[in-house]
Order: C-alpha cells, then structure tokens, then sequence
C-alpha cells in the first residue's frame, strides 16, 4: 500500500469512529417514513374543498368508477396532485443531498444556488414566445435553465479572489436568482404571460395531471437510482477530495455525474412545482443528524423525508385559509428561513 493511500486510509478512519453511520435508525426512518407517507396521501386525497371519507378514497384507487363523481375527482385531481408533491419533495432533497456531499457546502440547496431560478426563467421566455408548448419540451426547457443557472453560479464564483467558499457561492446564487427571476417577471408582464407564471413563482403542484407524471417519472427515477449507485462515491467526496482521490475515487467523473443528476431531478421539479426552496436545504441536514454521513443511507432517507415534508405542506396550504390555497413555497419558507440564517451564523463561526 502506498504511503498516500495509506494515509488517505487513516484519515478517514478518524472520521469514521467520530460519525458512524446508523444502518438500523436508517432502516427505521425508511419503514416509518413510507408508512406515514402512504397515510399522509390518503389524508391529502380525503381532505379538501369538499372533503371525502378515507374508505371513498380506498374504493377510488382500487374498484373506481367513472360514474361516481367523488371517484373522479379523486382520481382526475387529487391523486396526480399528491403523488406529484411526493415525487417533487424526493428531487428536492436528494438534489440537495447530492450538492451538499460532492461541495461539502452546507448552504447547497437548488433554490439557493440559482438552479430553481435559472429553470423558472427559460419558462417564462416559452411561455412569452412559446404558447401551448406541449409539456414534454416545458421539461426539457427547464433541464436547460437549470443547467445555465448552475453554470452562471459557479463561473460568478470562482472568478472572487480565493475561488469558491460556501458562502460566496451563496451570495452570488442569491444574486443570480433575484436577477433571473426579475427578468422572468419583466418579460411576463411585458407579454402578458404573468398568470402562466405565477404559478411557478409561488411554488404548488395544483393542476398536475397523469400525463405529467408519465412523463416526467422516468427521468426522476432513473436519476435517483443512479443517485443510489453515486452515493458510496459521494461519501468519499464529502470527506475530502484529497482523500477521495487517494482511495481511487475519479472525483471529475463522479462530479459530472453528479452534477447530471442533480439537474435532471431539479429541472424536472421546478417543471412540475415551481420555485420551491429550502426543502434540499433542510431534509439533507435532518437525515445525516439522524443516520450518519452514509450517503447510502442519506440519499434513500432523503427521498422519504422530502416527500413526507412537501405532501404535508401541499395538505397545510389546502387547509390554512380555504377556499383559498397558499403557496407551497411560501409555507415551507416559514421554517426554510430560519434553518438557513442558523446554518450561515454557524458557517461564519467555523470560519
């Protein structure tokens, strides 16, 4: 063994001891996670303008019939809607995993770092100069946002003297996203197209629809599993990239790879639920202070839990002041806020 691998080797080991993965918690949070997860789409379903009794909801999804109206509005509204929020809280969070690991920045977070802006303004230029764009080319619009938004951030970046810090990174994707999303609303109102946008603006996944989700979940799973096949190189990568070079990790590939990911899963969420922030922010902390810095288990846990906190917030929005429904956006920026100006007060002391 090479003096490099060998000291790569003790490296880690000092971390190890220190942050031991927990394998049985992380088993836990999957199976309780589902499980609320499933009760937490049935109450969705049930509840709202006209609220429907759980054993409805039951015979909608397994015996429906078209002739019951109940059965349709279930099926033809709420059903989509939720399973949307779910999928679009798994992208959320496992972008957010993923950015945190390979940056080891702990302030990474789509909506943070211009992702989510950068998707929201290539949507207001098609609906400006591309009505009625079919939906399939609204995805792959939003994949080119994202992309543009991530490019801009880290060329802003690494021009300041010292290259990127977790903190200039931040600023310049607060920035950027002021200034993408003021364009994105200038060339609304200039065209007329402030309604189609709004609701991309605020964030929610009202109006989803089956033929949505078929087109969006095979990109969104692929890029999960390949997530799940990425993390053992993510963990690496969050402990170093000296020491992830040392046992033999191609840090530029798995970067790339990586950085792929991340767009799929956060162009496609913004495509579906607009600018919705801080929920890669927040669920990627919660689960490593619950399972360790095992990306193998951060990354499934992740998933879970974001789905878990966006189905929720898309109940509390239904139900804080009806008829009317407040923005998704808005509801988990309540505690989104706080945990952020936390988490850069406690990046400045380790400063």
């Amino acid at each position: 063994m090479s003096e490099t691998i060998r000291s790569a080797v003790e490296v880690v080991a000092e971390p190890a001891v220190k942050f031991q993965s927990r394998p049985l918690t992380a088993t836990l949070i999957l199976i309780g996670g589902v499980i609320a997860l499933i009760f937490g789409i049935g109450i969705s379903v049930s509840l709202g303008a006209a609220d429907i009794k759980l054993p409805t909801v039951w015979h909608a999804i397994f015996n429906f019939n078209e002739d019951v109206t109940q059965h349709q509005i279930i099926q033809e509204l709420r059903l989509p809607r939720v399973l949307a929020a779910a999928i679009v809280g798994a992208c959320f969070a496992v972008a957010g995993a993923i950015m945190q690991g390979m940056t080891r920045n702990p302030l990474a977070d789509s909506g943070l770092l211009g992702i989510n802006s950068g998707s929201g303004f290539v949507l207001a230029l098609c609906f400006a100069f591309f009505p009625g764009l079919p939906y399939m080319y609204l995805i792959m619009y939003s994949f080119v946002g994202a992309a543009v938004g991530a490019g801009l951030i880290y060329g802003i970046g690494s021009l300041a003297k010292g290259g990127l810090t977790p903190v200039r990174l931040v600023l310049a994707g607060a920035a950027l996203s002021a200034l993408l999303s003021a364009l994105g609303e200038g060339i609304s109102l200039y065209y007329r197209t402030g309604q189609d946008l709004a609701f991309w603006s605020a964030g929610g996944v009202a109006g989803t629809k089956w033929e949505h989700l078929e087109i969006m979940f095979p990109w969104i799973a692929a890029a999960i599993i390949g997530a799940l096949i990425l993390s053992r190189s993510i963990t690496m990568l969050s402990l170093g990239e000296d020491i992830a070079k040392g046992l033999g990790q191609r840090t530029v590939l798995v970067k790339l790879a990586g950085t792929f990911i991340v767009l799929v899963l956060a162009g496609a969420a913004v495509s579906v639920a607009g600018a919705v922030s801080f929920v890669g922010l927040i669920v990627p902390h919660l689960t490593r202070y619950l399972v360790g810095v095992d990306y193998r288990w951060i990354i499934p846990c992740s998933a879970v839990l974001g789905s878990l906190l966006v189905v929720f917030a898309d109940l509390a929005a239904r139900i804080v002041n009806p008829p009317y429904e407040t923005p998704i956006g808005a509801l988990i920026a309540l505690i989104g806020v706080p945990f952020f100006l936390y988490l850069a007060r406690k990046e400045r002391r380790e400063l």
